[in-house]
């Protein structure tokens, strides 16, 4: 280590081992397809020349694998019955390529696009009798 320069430990999560030690300035790549789906946690410590530290903790989340979405049930609903649930899964490709198939999920209409329907078939038909009305 030069004397010019600062030194910095980068941990995830609570692992006492470092995942990598480094000079700074530096540009460094974290691959996070080696972490598991979910909450972690990034611990910067740096050590500077003159011997005094500095600790920097980030909080993240990895989402490498397949995005799931749900349609007919959210976070603490109350149900009962049976429920008719629509899952879709579908993987983000390499970032290089985008994957059609499977990227969307597929949506009921929602119920104000059908009023929105019936009011606009209604006027239609009372313009068409009012009208031919006055023909």
């Amino acid at each position: 280590m030069t004397k010019d320069s600062s030194k910095v430990f980068l941990f995830i999560d609570n692992d006492p081992h470092p995942i990598a030690e480094l000079e700074t300035p530096i540009v460094f790549d974290l691959d996070t397809k080696k972490l598991t789906d979910g909450d972690h946690l990034l611990k910067i410590v740096s050590h500077s020349p003159s011997g005094n530290e500095g600790v920097r903790t980030i909080n993240f989340t990895v989402a490498n694998g397949p995005s799931i979405r749900i349609e007919g049930l959210k976070n603490k609903d109350v149900v009962d019955g049976t429920l008719s649930l629509m899952i879709n899964a579908y993987d983000k490709g390499n970032q290089k390529s985008f994957l059609i198939t499977g990227s969307e999920t597929p949506q009921t209409i929602p119920f104000w696009i059908w009023i929105i329907v019936i009011i606009f078939a209604g006027w239609a038909v009372y313009y068409e009798i009012t009208s031919a009305a006055v023909q």
